[in-house]
């Protein structure tokens, strides 16, 4: 009887391995890795074109993080990049494309339309990061520029290399950002002068400036040191209480867009419920008689 269940749960375990494994195997730009407990790795993959973001890259990183915020397994996300680059920025044969798409319309209310349904469609790609529940931890290694700049500001932390150069290249190619970095990132770094001139200028800003205006947390001298001490630093976060850890990840962006009272009062409301979480008891009984760390259930 008892090797009959043990039997049954194993294979039950395969095929939850399998099912995982074919998941991650539909995504064509990007890699996706249970690189810990309860931390998954995610990295742009399309390193022969510098990780230049096609509509492909733009639909699946959409699709990825709404996928792992359904995922109870997953508690924690850490975002990176193969080969040379984080990312180049959005790939311009895409738009290209578009441009041929809108030439196929002569009245300029369809061509906008084509043009809003784009735009809105790749915001809500990025935005997938931000409504997430589970915290994301970016990796940025080299170049991150344009597109990726949008895409690392809707994270909640940013760690890089001494090598990484970030660029709002928006405006050198006649344009304005539109889909984060104006709205996330002088909000993040506080300074609403230092964002203007970035912003303005397009000019290239280098890891010690990006650390000193707080755009990112943490400086590494390799992409090797980097990358092992996000996924400790995710471990850390993963092995906290996943009804804790969400809620205050949705209290901090609430309150961010709202007024401290609305903040206030929004906490209140969800933790009247929380409070009453199980998570809340098994992590103050540990910490009051210094037990060992509590094992939470699956969120």
């Amino acid at each position: 009887m008892f090797l009959g269940i043990s039997s049954f749960r194993k294979g039950v375990s395969f095929f939850q391995n399998i099912s995982k494994m074919s998941a991650m195997s539909q995504y064509h730009t990007l890699k996706i890795e249970n690189s810990k407990e309860h931390v998954y790795s995610v990295q742009l993959n399309r390193p022969e074109k510098a990780n230049a973001m096609n509509k492909t890259m733009w639909l699946e990183i959409g699709k990825c993080f709404n996928e792992l915020n359904q995922n109870t397994d997953c508690r924690v996300i850490v975002l990176s990049a193969n080969g040379k680059y984080f990312t180049s920025g959005i790939d311009l044969f895409d738009i290209m494309n578009l441009g041929q798409e809108i030439a196929n319309h002569d009245d300029i209310a369809r061509k906008s339309k084509v043009l809003h349904c784009f735009i809105k469609t790749y915001q809500d790609c990025l935005t997938a990061l931000e409504k997430c529940d589970k915290p994301v931890l970016t990796a940025i290694h080299n170049g991150c520029i344009g597109g990726g700049v949008d895409l690392v500001s809707a994270a909640d932390i940013r760690y890089c290399t001494k090598d990484a150069w970030f660029q709002l290249k928006e405006t050198e190619i006649g344009m304005a950002a539109d889909v984060g970095t104006l709205q996330r990132m002088q909000k993040i770094i506080g300074s609403i002068s230092t964002f203007n001139e970035l912003a303005f200028t397009a000019r290239k800003f280098h890891s010690e400036e990006a650390k000193n205006i707080g755009f990112v947390t943490q400086v590494y001298e390799t992409k090797e040191s980097m990358l092992e001490n996000v996924m400790n630093i995710a471990s850390d976060i993963a092995g906290k209480s996943p009804v804790g850890v969400q809620m205050t990840k949705r209290s901090i962006i609430y309150s961010r867009d709202h007024t401290v009272q609305e903040g206030l009062d929004h906490i209140a409301d969800w933790n009247q419920i929380l409070l009453q979480s199980e998570d809340f008891i098994k992590a103050s009984m540990a910490v009051a008689t210094k037990d060992k760390k509590p094992i939470f259930s699956k969120l």
